[in-house]
């Protein structure tokens, strides 16, 4: 299976139709189908490990201010005691919490109500622990590469841009800041070397990376998936995009057909 980092940005995409869904419904068609996903979302950023292991998580409304349109929307995909099982092991020593009253958040059924709408492959999520530094994420995401080998679908769902104090409120359609549309091309080259050692120790990348990740949140689930590369993967941007001047919807996608 190959691991792909989705730029999921506004919550109110899970109701769209525009080119960020439909890229991601495209790569719902043309990947294979995957037994099982484990996500990694910036919204579920808290300070210890943990998996999902609900066999119905609910799906989390973590937001306000938007229409009841989307407070309706459930994505009811199972979960799987197996594969949180299975996490837990790979990331031993790191204890791992086994969590049943978390479900699914924005950042994760956003992206797959598109990918996946029938919503009938099992997900789970593994928390991000904010306690700890990037290398550190880096190197327990790691241990989860034998996932792929299993029918499982790693991704992370973050932004590699997200700064909403200078979002462009009620102009969406603004072009990037120059800083952002620097720091997004200098990823973007960095990860088509597949030199993943300056994005991973992010913060020494200067004011550029300061400004477009202000927070490790919406970062780290990059981090997450970079660390799942094998040589001979293939790194690939099937969306791309900006949303307010400050998010990047760039998707990073490795080993991807």
């Amino acid at each position: 299976m190959p691991a792909i980092f989705f730029g999921h940005g506004n919550p109110m995409n899970a109701l769209y139709r525009n080119a960020y869904t439909e890229g991601w419904s495209a790569l719902g068609r043309t990947l294979p189908k995957p037994r099982a996903i484990l996500s990694i979302s910036a919204h579920w950023y808290v300070p210890s490990t943990a998996v999902t292991v609900a066999d119905a998580p609910r799906t989390i409304h973590d937001f306000g201010g938007f229409p009841p349109q989307l407070f309706a929307v459930r994505y009811p995909a199972p979960g799987s005691q197996a594969l949180a099982t299975r996490v837990r092991e790979l990331l031993a020593p790191v204890p791992v919490l086994r969590d049943e009253g978390w479900g699914l958040d924005h950042g994760t059924w956003s992206v797959l109500v598109h990918v996946y709408p029938d919503a009938d492959v099992p997900v789970v999520q593994l928390s991000i622990d904010e306690t700890r530094e990037a290398s550190w994420h880096y190197q327990i995401a790691k241990q989860l590469t034998p996932l792929r080998d299993e029918g499982v679908l790693i991704m992370g769902s973050g932004n590699l841009v997200h700064n909403l104090h200078t979002y462009a409120w009620g102009n969406p359609k603004l072009g990037p800041y120059d800083w952002a549309a620097r720091f997004e091309d200098r990823a973007r080259r960095l990860l088509e070397a597949k030199d993943f050692a300056p994005l991973v120790d992010y913060e020494a990348l200067g004011r550029d990376a300061h400004l477009s990740a202000p927070t490790p949140d919406h970062y780290l689930p990059l981090v997450y998936v970079l660390a799942q590369y094998r040589d001979g993967d293939e790194v690939t941007f099937p969306v791309e995009g900006f949303d307010g001047g400050s998010i990047s919807m760039l998707s990073v996608a490795l080993g991807a057909a």
